[in-house]
């Protein structure tokens, strides 16, 4: 009986290494991969040798070699930075979570000898967890969903990447075109204060004009001051998603930022794009899938949640008597008296309708987060094209107009300075405007595409272990 059990033990193993996964050659990187070109059109790489890791040093010090626009910023973050390494590590380790999900459980051989009074007995076993076996296809088919959410967890991980440097990208070219303008109005109002303390002591003005042109330039100066900072910190913070080291950070920016589009982009069906192609609710939609599956294999064990099946061998020496062999088997089941599998039931139900519910309320917040999304979107685009196309040029007018004024004596110095003043707040609001609407078109492209911006609760899938054990119950 042992011996045919044992037979049969290594047949239904045998059946279920066939049926088993093995380790990808990418870690999985695949779907990322093709999520990432489909969305952004930029390359990712998991970096796991050092000659991998060189060709990605290589093509980083490539791409730092000239002024980096917004679309070679992010190709260096997803190539160099090591979050996002460690997200695709932690990928790699939930391949090996659906690797071990597929496999069979091992059999579980032991032998003992008893001795005495010159008499002995050796037993030998072979245990299997059938039910183990049994439930083993539904179980890898739950370690795949399982699997598959964490390489959209990874490809989320990704976008989000791409789009914290799309935005760093952008705050530190504007503050570096800030800098520029407020150097220039310091430059201006420096010259301005001085000739109105010379003014002054001559008795050309009086105190009033010469405290304001004083306190113009102080402000001025301390406007500056904050400008540089604000720069600093952003260049930091676009060096830091980038993952550079002391020899990247010399690093070129542009002087400002590049023009807007002729057009703003028309999005009639922006929810459903949003509904359909937001990665959060892939993830979420997974999740759901997963749970149902558990809560199936659940119901279907809850009244066995241990069953073991070994086969016995024992051989005795007698003194008295030849040696004789036994054979036989023993099974061991749990009696449901106390627990009958209506608490792991009613949890897996539960742990669904939670999913369900929050799946729900997700795909109501991204149709919202998209609508809102594009509607700063339009009007940051018709702000920075309203200062461009209208206050700007007119600004310039009567900057013009007024200079003339000047030339022929109509006006004087004091309303040629009001004037400058005027429009470097024209031309602060226009660099402003410039850099929100490029901020906004970095998160429409996040609402419709990856899943909200970082840390407003994008990704609320419900991650909970599954309803039945991966071991079966035992």
């Amino acid at each position: 009986m042992a011996h045919h059990f044992a037979r049969g033990l290594l047949v239904l193993t045998a059946l279920g290494l066939s049926g088993c996964m093995a380790f990808s050659p990418d870690g999985g990187m695949a779907t990322v991969s093709d999520l990432t070109s489909q969305t952004i059109n930029k390359d990712v790489a998991f970096v796991r040798t050092a000659e991998g890791a060189e060709a990605v040093n290589a093509t980083v010090r490539r791409l730092l070699a000239r002024t980096l626009t917004t679309e070679t910023a992010v190709q260096i973050a997803l190539l160099n930075n090591k979050g996002l390494q460690a997200t695709y590590n932690e990928l790699a380790l939930a391949e090996t979570e659906l690797v071990e999900q597929s496999l069979p459980p091992n059999p579980v051989f032991s032998i003992s000898r008893i001795a005495g009074n010159g008499a002995s007995e050796i037993e030998r076993q072979v245990v299997g967890d059938i039910l183990a076996l049994a439930t083993l296809p539904f179980r890898s088919d739950i370690a795949r969903d399982r699997f598959r959410q964490a390489q959209l967890r990874a490809a989320l991980a990704t976008l989000r990447l791409a789009a914290d440097v799309r935005r760093a990208y952008v705050r530190a070219v504007a503050g570096n075109d800030m800098v520029a303008l407020l150097t220039d109005a310091k430059a201006t109002a420096e010259s301005t204060a001085q000739l109105a303390v010379k003014l002054g002591e001559t008795g050309s003005i009086n105190k009033l004009d010469q405290a304001r042109e004083q306190v113009f330039y102080a402000e001025t100066t301390a406007d500056l001051a904050t400008a540089r900072q604000a720069a600093t910190s952003a260049r930091e913070r676009l060096a830091r998603l980038m993952g550079l080291w002391d020899g990247g950070l010399d690093f070129r920016l542009p002087d400002q930022l590049p023009p807007l589009p002729r057009r703003p982009q028309a999005l009639p069906s922006i929810e459903a794009d949003a509904v359909a192609h937001r990665i959060d609710l892939q993830i979420a939609r997974l999740e759901l899938t997963a749970l149902a599956k558990s809560l199936n294999l659940t119901e279907a064990t809850r009244f066995v949640t241990l069953l073991d099946l070994a086969g016995i061998s024992r051989r005795t020496q007698d003194p008295e008597g030849p040696p004789f062999r036994e054979r036989g088997f023993d099974v061991q089941y749990q009696i449901p008296i106390f627990d009958g599998g209506e608490v792991r039931v009613r949890q897996a139900a539960e742990t669904y309708n939670l999913a369900f519910n929050r799946l729900t309320e997700r795909a109501v917040n991204v149709r919202s987060e998209a609508r809102d999304a594009y509607r700063v979107y339009r009007s940051s685009y018709d702000i920075a094209s309203h200062y461009q196309r209208e206050i700007l040029p007119l600004r310039k007018i009567i900057t013009e107009e007024m200079q003339l004024r000047f030339s022929s004596m109509q006006v004087d110095i004091f309303a040629l300075l009001t004037e400058a003043r005027q429009r470097l707040a024209s031309l602060r609001g226009a660099i402003d405007a410039k850099q929100k609407f490029f901020l906004a078109q970095s998160d429409l492209q996040t609402a419709v595409n990856s899943g909200g911006t970082p840390g407003s609760g994008g990704d609320t899938s419900t991650t909970v272990a599954a309803a039945a054990p991966a071991d079966g119950g035992h």
